[in-house]
This record gives structure tokens, C-alpha cells and sequence, in this order.
């Protein structure tokens, strides 16, 4: 098997048809991931002998006539801090270097009925807090359009996996844009689907009011097939929504004349590099001669969401990571002499200097003095947040702004500035505020050569309406078919 960087649709027209078998496709697979992985870093472990098990399975089932879905026998990554039975979990962090998970998150479960083939296990920003992957404990992954820039975070393994061929879809999680901010900086789409729209069971939480999982995809076409797949609602999850089933590929090939489109003014000013700018003033060119109507608008929400995010995340994020205490599981500290110095060495030594930043800043806010002050306060900037997007999504059909205020930057430079990193999340920490589906698509590239994301928003649970404006703009322009110049040695 040569063409590794087909959609994951075609591939799975190739493999009904049986010009391909799926051991084939995983034999290429992991023949692509020995060749390259070594400089892009992408995976923390693989998952070699139940992926080879999935696909005798898939082989058989064609071979006998079954008739499988869309995406059965496609390799698809998984971040790892989402939950896999009999195989590590990690988050990417000391803590829980050693963690075998004993079920499967949702979503795995989802993807094994629908016969997707789970090839390995993706590097993040430990405990998924960063953006650009630098924070995990293991290594840092790379970026393929430039190995000495980051992927993105924290879901950086995850599409830095895409892009380069080691695997036709992946999943991830987004927080504050660790899905679309990642796609951006790869040159892939990346969509986080409205809060609720899939299960966060057996996703390891970080913030709980925020988090979503997500795919990875080469096209907007396999983003809704990939969406059919592991959305729907869950008992085992309460703030999955109970909604009807949806199928997203009826948002495919439809024609957007007329698409009201709001285009914030705050994110084309001077917080955004010249570069990604002209990238997206060249994409509204593109939706205006296909009929789109776009509008320039005053949004200051983006304003505060930042600060807001920044109260009301690391409070999630102490609450839910008190239960790593060094006693029931994950690392315990071996120079303890007392209960005292083994819950305290074991979260110093176990946690990464990130994560026990945002710990303390998350339990300060939340302390005795400080709680109306600080994260009561935020909760009600939260409220107007999501009401000015509800008002402006009574006027506007989607929100498009660019998905970074820059491209990849290189390794190292953000690495002792935590503000500098924090702000890479402007455009896209609001939709995690709001619950709102987002997605990210390539649309240009930066004069070194680097790709340049645009961030489509639409109301909550529309996203058919995000992926119908996303696909029209992949059916005339071929950014999202660009690859790296690392790609040319495909096995």
C-alpha cells in the first residue's frame, strides 16, 4: 500500500471493494509510524496485537459479504487520556506512567462496534494542559510541516499522527481549543462538536464544564462520518445530551448561498500575525463568491474569555485531580516516611511544573476569601459569554475567525512564558465557554510555508451547519490537500 494520505472514506471504498485488505492497511500503517515516528514523536505506545486482532475480524466479515459501515478497518489514533482496556493510559504524565486502564472509554467502545481499528496511543501536554505538547513527561512532539515547531496542544500527537500518515483519523480532546488549535498549526480539520454531543466517560477529565472529545480528520467529508460514529447520548455520562440521532454527512455538498457570516473585528486586528490574517481576509473572499454574506462585527467577548477560562479551568482542574494522591493508583513516592510527605512527594514528584500551576492557581481561587472574588465572578462573566454568542447567533449563521492569533511557533520559544502560551488560546477557548461546536480548517499557509487554521463556530448542536460552510470551502480550494515535504518518503 502506497497512497497513505487518502481520506479515510476512500480508503474505506478500497478496502469494500477488497483491492485492499485491512491487514494490509495496518501492515502499512505501522510500517509508516517505524519510519517516521522517530522524528515526529507522535505515539506513547501502540496497541499492535489488538489492532492486527480488529483487523482479521474486519477481513472476515467483508470476505463473508457483511456489509460494514463507511470507516470499518480505518486506523485511527487515540489520545492518551482516554481510556483503553488492557492498555496504558497515560495522560502523558509520571503519574500514571504505569496505569492500565480496565475499561473502555464511550467512544472506544463506539469505534469497535463500527470496526475501526485503534492503532496506538498519542502523546498531549501532560494531564491535556498546554498548547503545543511540550508539557508532557515523555517527549515533545513534533511537527511535521517543520520539525523544530510545535504541533500544537494539547492534543499535539494526535494531529501531528494525521498529517504525517500514521494514521487516517484520530481523536483528541478540547478544553480550550486543544483539538482545532493543534489542526491549525498541522494544516487538518479539527472539530470539537457542542458540550455534550459525545460521551466523556473514560475521558480523563481535566476541566468537566469544558472538556469534549473530538476527531481529527483529513477532509470536513471524514469529520461527519467520524461524528456518526461516536456521537449519540450515553447513561454512563451525565452531561451527555439526549438528543436524536443525527446524520452528519447530509451536511455534505450542500450549497451555502446566502450563509450569514460574522466575522468578530476583534480577531483581525493587531493581536493576529499578518500572515494568518491575509490567510483568512482570502478565505472570506472564497465564501463571498460562493454566495456567502460576510460581515465584519464588534464581539468583545473574546476580550474576557481568556482570563475566564484561566479561573474556572484550573479550579476543575484541582478539584478533579485531588483523587491522584498516591494511595489507590498511579505514583506513589518512595521517600515518603509518613501519610503527610506521601501525599505531598507523590504530587510533586508525579505532577509536571504546568499542571501544579494550574493546581495552585486553580485551589487559590477557590480558597476561603477568594471564591466570590474569583470563580463566582468568572461564572457570571461565563453567563454573559454565552449570552452574547446566543445574540449574535440570531443574527449570524456561523462565526468564522482565524483558529491561532499565529502559525506554529518554534520549540522552546513559548516554553518559560506561561502568558504568551496561555494567549495562543484566544480565538478558541470562547466556543469550550459557551458549549459551542467549533471546528478548524486549513486555508492558506504563512510565507515560511506553515499552515494557517480558520475557525468556524456555530450555535449549540449545529453542527451541520459548521461542517456544511467547512465543506463547501474544501470543494473548491485544495489547501487541505497540501502535505509536508516529510511525506515524500512514505513507505
Amino acid at each position: 500500500m502506497k497512497d497513505l494520505f487518502i481520506s479515510a472514506i476512500e480508503l474505506g471504498k478500497r478496502l469494500k471493494n477488497r483491492s485492499l485488505t485491512c491487514r494490509q492497511i495496518v501492515d502499512a500503517t505501522y510500517q509508516r509510524i517505524d519510519a517516521v515516528d522517530h522524528q515526529v514523536k507522535a505515539f506513547i505506545s501502540l496497541m499492535t496485537e489488538s489492532a492486527y486482532i480488529q483487523a482479521d475480524a474486519v477481513d472476515r466479515l467483508l470476505d463473508a459479504g457483511q456489509e460494514l459501515g463507511p470507516l470499518a478497518g480505518v486506523p485511527i489514533a487515540i489520545k492518551d487520556n482516554i481510556c483503553t482496556k488492557g492498555y496504558r493510559t497515560t495522560c502523558s504524565s509520571k503519574m500514571l506512567e504505569n496505569f492500565v486502564a480496565p475499561y473502555d472509554a464511550t467512544v472506544m467502545t463506539k469505534l469497535h462496534q463500527n470496526h475501526l481499528i485503534s492503532i496506538g496511543k498519542t502523546n498531549l501536554d501532560e494531564f491535556a494542559m498546554g498548547s503545543s505538547t511540550e508539557n508532557s513527561a515523555f517527549f515533545t512532539t513534533r511537527n511535521p510541516w517543520d520539525l523544530e515547531r510545535v504541533p500544537g496542544g494539547s492534543s499535539g500527537g494526535s494531529s501531528a499522527a494525521v498529517v504525517c500518515g500514521e494514521a487516517f483519523l484520530s481523536l483528541g480532546s478540547d478544553t480550550g481549543g486543544s483539538i482545532r488549535q493543534p489542526a491549525a498549526f498541522c494544516g487538518i480539520v479539527g472539530i470539537k462538536p457542542s458540550y455534550g454531543r459525545i460521551s466523556r466517560y473514560g475521558l480523563v477529565a481535566f476541566a468537566s464544564s469544558l472538556d469534549q472529545i473530538g476527531p481529527f480528520t483529513r477532509t470536513v467529508e471524514d469529520a461527519a462520518h467520524i461524528l456518526n460514529v461516536i456521537c449519540g447520548p450515553d447513561p454512563m455520562d451525565s452531561t451527555s445530551a439526549e438528543l436524536p440521532p443525527v446524520d452528519f454527512s447530509t451536511a455534505l455538498g450542500k450549497d451555502i448561498k446566502g450563509l450569514r457570516i460574522g466575522v468578530p473585528k476583534e480577531m483581525m486586528g493587531d493581536k493576529i500575525a499578518d500572515d494568518v490574517r491575509q490567510a483568512i481576509e482570502q478565505a472570506l473572499d472564497v465564501y463571498r463568491s460562493l454566495g456567502a454574506i460576510v460581515e465584519f462585527v464588534d464581539f468583545d467577548m473574546f476580550d474576557y474569555a481568556v482570563s475566564t477560562y484561566y479561573i474556572i479551568a484550573p479550579a476543575e482542574a484541582s478539584a478533579n485531580l485531588a483523587r491522584f494522591d498516591g494511595v489507590r493508583y498511579g505514583y506513589r513516592s518512595e521517600s515518603a516516611t509518613n501519610l503527610r510527605e506521601m501525599y505531598t512527594r507523590s504530587r510533586g514528584e508525579g505532577f509536571g511544573p504546568e499542571v501544579q500551576r494550574r493546581i495552585l492557581l486553580g485551589t487559590y481561587v477557590l480558597s476561603s476569601g477568594y471564591y466570590d472574588a474569583y470563580y463566582l465572578r468568572a461564572q457570571k462573566v461565563r453567563t454573559l459569554i454565552k449570552n452574547g454568542f446566543a445574540d449574535f447567533f440570531s443574527r449570524y449563521d456561523v462565526m468564522m475567525t482565524p483558529t491561532s492569533p499565529s502559525v506554529a511557533f518554534k520549540v522552546g520559544d513559548h516554553s518559560s512564558d506561561p502568558m504568551a502560551m496561555y494567549l495562543a488560546d484566544i480565538a478558541t477557548i470562547p466556543a469550550n465557554m459557551a458549549g459551542l461546536p467549533g471546528m478548524s480548517i486549513p486555508c492558506g499557509f504563512s510565507r515560511d510555508g506553515l499552515p494557517v487554521g480558520l475557525q468556524i463556530l456555530g450555535k449549540a448542536y449545529d453542527e451541520l451547519t459548521v461542517l456544511k460552510a467547512g465543506d463547501a470551502y474544501q470543494r473548491v480550494t485544495n489547501f487541505h490537500l497540501k502535505q509536508p515535504s516529510m511525506n515524500q518518503v512514505a513507505s
